[in-house]
């Protein structure tokens, strides 16, 4: 399994749920806007959940989508959001629901 991890509110993904597909790239941007869906390494989420998330109101709102990456149909892609900058996984399309394989509350500090 290709792991790939997105952070987002619990109540998108419980939409998203609701519609089969999740199509929200980072805090209230949509895939539409931004062209691909921002995703995370392990090692890489704290940092993403700082920057996306550092001032959210109630953390334990927060959600890690666990992405099983083989199970996806949209081309994923490996890049820097600049120059020389660290390269993060972007999924380039809706992500279906039954890609996710776990659900994980965000826990910051971990």
């Amino acid at each position: 399994m290709t792991e790939l991890l997105h952070i987002t509110e619990r109540s998108l993904w419980e939409a998203a749920r609701e519609r089969g597909a999740y199509e929200m790239s980072t805090r209230g941007r949509t895939l539409q806007e931004q062209g691909f869906i921002h995703c995370s390494l392990r090692h890489q989420l704290p940092g993403v959940a700082r920057v996306v998330y550092g001032d959210h109101p109630d953390p334990g709102d927060l959600v890690v989508l666990v992405i099983d990456g083989d199970r996806l149909s949209a081309p994923v892609r490996h890049e820097a959001l600049e120059p020389g900058g660290e390269v993060f996984p972007h999924i380039y399309g809706p992500l279906p629901v039954d890609a996710v394989v776990e659900v994980e509350p965000w826990r910051p500090g971990e």
